[in-house]
């Protein structure tokens, strides 16, 4: 399997990306500068997190219009695999990929810490190698992780199982705990933990393999 990760300016979490799909998993994996207009021969494509580009504004809200994303938009109307992971959430959303919001943290303070997540669906190739009620051990590190949707949205969401994971215990006050969801076609996902911080043994924990996993298991049986 070949994954295609991002390269927006500042990022700081594609290398982990990288080396979760490259090294931990032994897949191909390759870099994609934001200024790329098209993703190459590629079966999935990471949005990986941990860059400030436009920040200032709204996260996500100038990423958006990197050429590359045009790419990526129609990768995914395709049917690729796209994971978007914290600020590559933000952008799926500003985007329209993903339905919703991510606004500042309850409490206003940024969070860096590890969290448990609950999974709650199996039924998506992000999650189809862990269990219902698998709860995965990953580390946060945002300002603007809330999840908020209006309550109609909320309500799709739980009904057509698009949410993935639910945080353990919430540290940021997104709504209905949501940390991770789907798109309505299922092979879009954004989550604001890090998985790839938790995919190798001398970071003290693997359990982000999980997502990773999937998404190589998912690909084996097109």
């Amino acid at each position: 399997m070949r994954f295609g990760v991002v390269v927006f300016p500042g990022s700081n979490c594609d290398h982990d990306a990288w080396y979760a799909t490259s090294r931990n998993l032994g897949q191909e994996s390759e870099f994609i500068w934001h200024d790329a207009h098209s993703l190459g021969n590629v079966d999935a494509v990471i949005l990986p997190g941990g860059f400030s580009y436009g920040d200032y504004l709204r996260c996500g809200a100038i990423a958006k219009f990197s050429p590359v994303m045009k790419a990526v938009r129609k990768f995914a109307a395709d049917g690729g695999l796209v994971l978007g992971i914290c600020n590559g959430f933000q952008i799926l959303v500003e985007c329209g990929l993903l339905p919703g919001a991510l606004i500042r943290n309850r409490g206003l303070k940024f969070i860096c810490r590890q969290v448990e997540l609950s999974t709650v669906t199996t039924n998506s190739p992000f999650t189809c190698q862990a269990a219902i009620g698998q709860v995965l051990r990953v580390p946060i590190a945002h300002g603007e992780g809330c999840y908020y949707a209006d309550g109609r949205t909320l309500d799709e969401l739980e009904a057509e199982d698009r949410v993935v994971f639910r945080y353990v215990d919430n540290p940021n006050g997104s709504l209905r705990d949501i940390a991770g969801i789907l798109s309505r076609e299922r092979n879009v996902m954004g989550m604001m933990p890090h998985p790839e911080r938790a995919s190798d043994p001398l970071m003290g924990c693997t359990d982000g393999l999980a997502v990773f996993r999937s998404m190589v298991a998912a690909m084996a049986v097109k």
